[in-house]
């Protein structure tokens, strides 16, 4: 069974996709690895949000652009 990983609530951070049960956004993860850092540094960063969390929003995200046309 599949869990929410992403939030959006117009109540945190004005709507702001975050990772569920934190106010940390998602946008976060990616500036942390386009700027070159690694999961392990945009954890020690936000410990409100967990490995597991960080892998099953970039599973979703591969899903999603990967799908075959």
């Amino acid at each position: 069974m599949k869990t929410h990983v992403v939030s959006i609530s117009p109540g945190v951070m004005g709507g702001t996709p975050v990772f569920d049960g934190t106010r940390v956004p998602i946008h976060t993860l990616i500036d942390y690895l386009e700027g070159g850092e690694s999961i392990d540094d945009f954890l020690k960063g936000f410990p409100t949000v967990t490995r597991e969390q960080v892998i099953a929003v970039l599973e979703e995200a591969k899903e999603k652009l990967l799908v075959p046309a």
